[in-house]
């Protein structure tokens, strides 16, 4: 399967420690469709001793839980070229947490939305979403179950 997406993985050291920024936010809350693959990049030598991992706790190890290995791979080490961690994430997957195996506090929350949820999939994806009702506004009036009003 190919890469839904990919998105780049920094740790920049906070006034309250080491965190993971993920597309240059901090610890961002992550949507990640059922079937689809993302790439975590770590090859940036910030993430030196800094593997990131899945659990269905948060903070993973460090709050009791465990590693979620389910269409996880990981490649080459976290601060070197060429190094990931990707999952292909599974149906009805539970909600995840990205945190490092090393230290504590530094992740955050992967949600893991149903594939057909509308948006959830790029459009190449060829899985357009359910949508029960269509619903345009425009001005005081929408277009609702065939009619104006």
């Amino acid at each position: 399967m190919s890469v839904t997406r990919t998105y780049t993985v920094t740790v920049v050291s906070t006034g309250s420690g080491n965190k993971y920024f993920i597309d240059g936010v901090q610890q961002d809350t992550l949507y990640l469709a059922e079937s689809g693959t993302y790439r975590f990049d770590q090859s940036d030598s910030s993430n030196n001793t800094h593997p990131l991992r899945f659990s269905t706790t948060s903070d993973g190890t460090h709050s009791g839980g465990t590693e979620y290995t389910t269409g996880v791979t990981t490649n080459g080490t976290p601060g070197s070229s060429g190094a990931y961690t990707e999952i292909t994430v599974a149906t009805d997957a539970p909600t995840l947490y990205y945190y490092c195996t090393n230290h504590s506090g530094m992740g955050g929350t992967a949600n893991t939305p149903a594939a057909d949820t509308w948006g959830a999939l790029g459009w190449s994806s060829n899985l357009w979403g359910t949508n029960e009702e269509f619903v345009v506004g425009w001005g005081a009036k929408a277009w609702n179950d065939g009619e104006w009003g």
